[in-house]
């Protein structure tokens, strides 16, 4: 994603990002939220989903890397 996320997303947990999201996702599917407020949950829903997306590349890296130094260290 190339747009920025919050200095306040990028602080949080997986865990804590995560259970935000799925808030804003049940607000945004009960409705009964203003058009404005709904637009307003949906940009920070997307930023969530982001740093999520984040975190999980984050660790499939260092999983690959992780396998690899043992891959490697069996070759030896």
């Amino acid at each position: 994603m190339s747009e920025q996320i919050p200095a306040d997303i990028k602080n949080l947990s997986y865990e804590q990002a995560r259970e935000e999201l799925m808030n804003v996702v049940n607000q945004l599917e009960t409705g009964g939220v203003p058009l404005e407020a709904s637009l307003a949950l949906w940009e920070r829903g997307e930023a969530l989903a982001a740093h999520c997306e984040n975190w999980l590349n984050g660790v499939s890296e260092r999983l690959d890397q992780a396998r690899a130094r043992v891959e490697n260290a069996t070759e030896q």
